[in-house]
């Protein structure tokens, strides 16, 4: 159990910093200010400070798995210059958490290919192509058969579930944990693309919904909106953890 614990902390903690790193970089390039990058669940209390650059801040929050960026200072109620920034250029940055996903998991299993299975290049990164085309179209038709009704929650793992399959993987061998990350990977971006409140589909559909009114939504229904979502993802979160600790002890 320990061992599935660690290499669960260490795959989750890896995809998720690759993810915000998406996003932080896209906005550092469009010349938006982040003002945290934070190792970390949202809303516990800081730890520490790892260090500062520019304007931001990186932090260690209270609960250490997932993380996120912030472009609001700690006592402010606006996002600071993201609300300012283009449409396109606010779709380019919610975006890129989730692609940044796929370029990592790519060069994840082109490496895995290469070292562990010894293909060459152009052989490793066919393959790759292929292994991410298949997963991200078996992780979409989940999620499509699961949202129209004619599937089931067998196909999602909460973090009990997703502990128990990285202990599974790290069991045989290091490079099958390093390809897990890369499946894990994927299977993030695409979820966090989903059009519900609180991830980066839900910003981008409310991002629509102000390029077709010609108008801003308030901050308070950002933050309503946001509220809402990330309730319903916890509720989510704990149904499909208390599934995968029910098929743990059958």
């Amino acid at each position: 159990m320990f061992i599935s614990f660690m290499a669960f902390a260490a795959v989750f903690s890896i995809v998720v910093l690759v993810h915000e790193f998406g996003h932080f970089i896209i906005a550092r390039k469009a010349g938006v200010k982040v003002r945290e990058f934070s190792i970390g669940f949202p809303f516990s209390p800081i730890l520490f400070t790892l260090f500062r650059h520019r304007e931001t801040e990186f932090t260690v929050r209270l609960l250490p798995l997932g993380g996120f960026v912030s472009f609001s200072e700690e006592k402010s109620e606006g996002t600071g210059d993201l609300f300012g920034a283009s449409y396109l250029t606010r779709a380019l940055i919610m975006s890129a958490g989730s692609i940044s996903n796929i370029i990592c998991a790519f060069l994840i299993f082109v490496t895995v290919f290469i070292l562990d299975r010894h293909l060459f290049i152009t052989e490793a990164v066919l393959a790759s192509t292929r292994t991410v085309w298949a997963i991200l179209y078996g992780s979409i038709t989940i999620i499509f058969n699961l949202l129209s009704g004619h599937g089931s929650m067998e196909g999602l793992a909460g973090p009990v579930g997703i502990a128990t399959i990285a202990g599974q993987a790290a069991a045989k061998g290091l490079w099958n944990l390093i390809y897990f990350t890369g499946v894990l990977s994927i299977s993030l971006g695409v979820m966090n693309l989903l059009p519900l409140p609180a991830l980066d589909g839900g910003q981008l559909s409310m991002l629509l919904i102000e390029a077709v009114r010609k108008k801003p939504l308030s901050l308070k229904t950002y933050r309503v909106v946001n509220l809402i979502g990330l309730s319903l993802l916890i509720i989510l979160t704990v149904l499909v953890t208390y599934k995968d600790i029910t098929k743990l002890m059958a």
